[in-house]
């Protein structure tokens, strides 16, 4: 009766064990998926951003149809998601945003979203080196 339930114990060990194990690998994956999601959505709300400068007049701070002189705001270049840089050129911007939680290979999402005067268009976001 004893080496039974000793090895009942045992096997209840190793089956913990690995339950943990896979738990912590899901919350890895789910974390830079979410990572993923929200440098996407700060990509959107920049070049949502920058669509506004493009359609204000030049006396409301705007860039009166042209992107130049565009900048994206301090508070918005380093988020809780990633870090965020823009190319402006006068008929597009390229907002380029690198996410912070990287996985074990040490990579992290970069998504690059392009803005015109027009339309706003997201490449899907690949594994980079930060």
């Amino acid at each position: 009766m004893g080496q039974q339930q000793l090895l009942l114990i045992v096997l209840g060990v190793i089956i913990v064990g690995i339950a943990i194990v896979v738990g912590i690998n899901l919350f890895s994956a789910s974390s830079l998926e979410a990572n993923r999601d929200g440098v996407v959505a700060d990509n959107m709300n920049l070049a949502a951003l920058a669509q506004q400068f493009y359609k204000k007049p030049t006396e409301l701070g705007g860039g009166n149809n042209t992107f130049t002189g565009f900048t994206i705001p301090t508070n918005l270049a380093a988020t809780a998601n990633g870090n965020y840089l823009a190319t402006v050129a006068a008929q597009s911007v390229t907002i380029n945003g690198t996410g912070l939680v990287t996985n074990s290979d040490g990579k992290a999402y970069k998504a690059v979203t392009t803005v015109t005067p027009t339309g706003i268009s997201t490449a899907v976001p690949t594994l980079v080196v930060p």
